[in-house]
């Protein structure tokens, strides 16, 4: 088969090396999306990660397509509903990076709880004084998990660690985890009235766009925290800057934004085939505002990246990419 690995960096290409030679392997920094994809026309296998765009104008482009292997968990770079209608099979890695990203997470709060950057920005200008630098204990606090997945079990697991009480909200419940781990459910309104800290780990759906916007943060203690390390699109970016300028929130760590690609390159604004439209531009603007919150620490969709992680990502794909030209297609994200 004729297989195009996108985004890849030196060490994946050289993994990839183990598909030859019963297969045609083709091996690119690049994104995929309607500029690139042209040249890889006749691959019958793509592996994007998630810089890249995969749509309708993209399949047009890849006429022998077959299966999109994403090297991630998320999947909301790809058009699943066009993806079907085209007889397209999507794979992603459904399992790699429980502990990764849940301690990112606890990376990010630690680090807004106990004032890490500005501590060490002073320090290296050769400051020792300890003002503007007090933080917090999250011993004895209380933390809202929205979303008990593998990641977010993870992160539970970590808050008891820490001696924090903890309140969850998914749709669907895990009586087993609850007991085992100490912690209960809760509706979301609840959760987010009693929690000191919410981390949010849901998926990116229909439904989870918005999730946190005005009416949420308006239910949040006055100080509370939101850690987001899930997808972009789960909080209204608007309403966390109003949240953030009003003094509603302490503060907040984030790893995801709304219109990463466009953040990771601006040029690509100037790239584009049509213009940007207002909601985009002013997801866009409102990114930079939160940049500028001295209380708000921005990670670049990080949490994943260690090296264990990416050793399952590349593991994973490679298994998917082999088991589909086997005629046994695994790790199969199901359509609209």
């Amino acid at each position: 088969m004729k297989i195009a690995v996108f985004e890849a960096e030196d060490w994946e290409e050289a993994a990839c090396a183990g598909l030859r030679p019963a297969h045609e392997v083709r091996c690119t920094r690049h994104a995929l999306n309607r500029t690139t994809a042209g040249d890889y026309a006749d691959a019958e296998v793509v592996s994007p990660f998630i810089a890249s765009k995969i749509d309708a104008d993209v399949l047009e482009r890849l006429p022998a397509l077959k299966l999109v292997a994403t090297r991630s968990t998320g999947f909301d770079h790809i058009d699943l509903g066009a993806c079907r209608r085209r007889g397209v099979i999507v794979a992603n890695v459904p399992d790699y990076g429980d502990s990764t990203v849940a301690e990112h997470a606890f990376a990010l709060l630690l680090a807004v709880a106990r004032n890490i950057v500005e501590s060490v920005e002073h320090t290296r200008r050769g400051g020792f004084s300890m003002a503007r630098t007090r933080g917090f204990e999250l011993h004895g606090k209380v933390m809202g998990v929205i979303g008990t997945g593998r990641i977010g079990r993870r992160a539970i697991e970590i808050a008891k660690g820490f001696g924090m009480t903890v309140i969850a909200h998914d749709r669907h419940e895990d009586h087993e985890a609850a007991s085992r781990l100490a912690f209960s459910y809760a509706a979301l309104r609840a959760v987010l009235e009693q929690a000191d800290v919410i981390s949010l780990h849901v998926p990116s759906l229909p439904e989870t766009a918005g999730l946190i916007g005005d009416a949420a943060f308006a239910a949040m203690k006055e100080g509370a925290i939101l850690i987001n390390t899930s997808r972009g699109n789960v909080v209204d970016t608007e309403a966390l800057v109003r949240a953030l300028a009003e003094g509603k929130l302490r503060a907040a760590g984030l790893d995801v934004l709304p219109q990463e690609p466009l953040i990771r390159e601006e040029a690509e604004i100037f790239r584009q085939q049509r213009s940007l439209d207002a909601p985009d531009l002013k997801a866009l603007v409102a990114n930079h505002v939160l940049l500028r919150f001295p209380n708000v620490l921005v990670t670049p969709h990080n949490a994943y990246n260690t090296d264990q992680a990416l050793r399952r990502i590349i593991d994973t794909t490679l298994a998917n990419i082999s088991s589909f030209a086997a005629g046994n297609a695994i790790n199969i994200v199901e359509g609209e």
